[in-house]
């Protein structure tokens, strides 16, 4: 399958609805086209390496994880978006949903970018993407939080791009043939100006990792996700962390080429334990079950970091718990919008007996959690196992006893605030919308959720066969 048209794909379905006068109607051109970009994403996947326009865009085995979880997740949201649009009939719905397929093609493109001048353009273009979903509900603090997204991942990505400069003056420097293209980065790795290849892997490192949420870089993610629609936490979540995550993997391939490998792994692990320690902080005694699902996004991706930084069998479990976050995430932020609509209210203040009141959605938000935080029979369960296990053999014992400790706290903090939105009954004074659970909106969450749990149980031979190939990618460089 042509990557050209799996972009074509996304573009052609923002331009018809835009093109489309009726709020009614057009909310159904985001599962034809999500339905479109999985089954062409599935075609790419048997090819053994996708190309295009010179070889700036590839589909290497890195690549292909990051892009099924963004595609089986933009699907299952899309199936969700018309019920969705159909209460929220009060508000246009032109940007909205134009605006979510020109997010699924921007984060398509950051996964086949390999220049990193169009890996930073497509990253940027996911935040300019997001800006208008983040102020869907047209409210002060929709305003504030887009505006701080804005802000701070403008910061972030101005360091990347700083990065990218110091990256192909670390060729210049050693008389090499100036080149921001990857494959050409891995291969002249071990002649780069390690200074200026160092500088670039830091800024870089931060750069991203501020899209990503890594601590403490992640200041911008409460508020956006907090006020984000369900869908639009959900694509944040599993959809453009993945992006920030797969680019700071590309920059630690070429560092690990030029034998910066140890120095990099420790920076990585320092870097996500940190993310785990704020995480645990702020999720203990959080009121706000949309807030508290955004430190919980921050601690995920701390674990994905970990495993990389680790190396060996944990790269496999990263890449595997990459794709576990993005399907828990669907699961959680979208049922966690479903009770936010009955309640019209974020706070555990306000909001209790959501079993009573919405069975189904409370049964996944439950469900969800348990699957987040690492139980089993879930399929974090088994990556995160895999990140563990790896951690332990490679002797990192302080680092697996903290990953151990930090794990305990978020599942106490979360567990204390869904616990409270779920159990009980509502109270007489507790607010009401009117608004149930129906099919629409809760079957896609459901196809979600039994996806995690296939994922705990077993992994299909396609997908693990797909797994094992990146994770051998990503050691090739060792």
């Amino acid at each position: 399958m042509p990557l050209l048209t799996i972009l074509a794909i996304p573009l052609a379905g923002a331009i018809i609805a835009a093109a489309l006068p009726s709020n009614r109607h057009r909310p159904w051109v985001l599962p034809f086209a999500g339905a479109g970009h999985l089954f062409a994403t599935i075609l790419a996947l048997g090819e053994t390496k996708g190309t295009a326009l010179g070889g700036w865009l590839l589909l290497d085995p890195l690549g292909k994880i990051p892009l099924i979880a963004i595609s089986v997740l933009f699907f299952a949201c899309s199936l969700y978006a018309p019920g969705y649009l159909r209460v929220r009939h009060d508000r246009p719905n032109r940007v909205f949903c134009s605006c979510l397929l020109l997010m699924l093609l921007a984060m398509t493109a950051v996964l086949f970018a390999h220049h990193l001048g169009l890996l930073w353009v497509a990253i940027e273009g996911t935040t300019l993407a997001s800006l208008p979903l983040l102020y869907f509900n047209r409210t002060a603090r929709s305003l504030e939080a887009a505006w701080k997204t804005l802000l701070i991942c403008s910061v972030g990505i101005a360091l990347a791009l700083l990065g990218s400069f110091f990256l192909a003056y670390a060729s210049l420097e050693a008389d090499l043939p100036p080149t921001l293209l990857f494959d050409d980065l891995v291969a002249s790795a071990g002649s780069l100006s390690k200074p200026w290849l160092r500088a670039a892997f830091v800024t870089l490192l931060v750069g991203y990792g501020t899209k990503m949420g890594l601590a403490p870089m992640h200041t911008w993610k409460p508020d956006a996700y907090g006020e984000a629609a369900g869908i639009v936490g959900a694509l944040f979540a599993g959809g453009m962390t993945s992006c920030a995550f797969t680019a700071i993997v590309r920059i630690e391939m070429i560092a690990r080429a030029a034998g910066d490998g140890e120095r990099t792994g420790r920076l990585l692990v320092g870097m996500g334990i940190v993310s785990m320690v704020f995480a645990a902080v702020f999720i203990v005694r959080q009121r706000d079950f949309k807030r508290m699902l955004a430190y919980s996004s921050v601690e995920q991706m701390g674990i994905l970091i970990i495993g990389i930084g680790i190396g060996g069998t944990a790269l496999f479990g990263s890449l595997l718990h990459l794709l576990n976050n993005a399907l828990t995430k669907g699961v959680l932020f979208l049922s966690s919008g479903n009770i936010h609509r009955a309640y019209g209210s974020k706070s555990t203040d306000q909001v209790r007996g959501a079993l009573l009141r919405l069975p189904v959605s409370g049964t996944l938000l439950l469900g969800g959690f348990l699957a987040i935080t690492g139980s089993p029979p879930f399929g974090p369960f088994v990556s995160e196992f895999t990140i563990l296990r790896a951690t332990i053999e490679e002797e990192h014992y302080l680092t697996a006893t903290a990953f151990l400790g930090l794990m305990f706290v978020v599942f106490m903090g979360m567990g204390a605030t869904v616990l409270a939105v779920v159990q009980g009954a509502p109270r007489p004074g507790d607010p009401d919308t009117g608004h149930r659970d129906s099919a629409a909106t809760v079957l896609p969450i459901v196809l979600l959720f039994l996806l995690v749990l296939l994922l705990g149980i077993h992994i299909p031979a396609p997908l693990l066969r797909l797994l094992e190939e990146a994770a051998v990618y990503l050691e090739s460089t060792s």
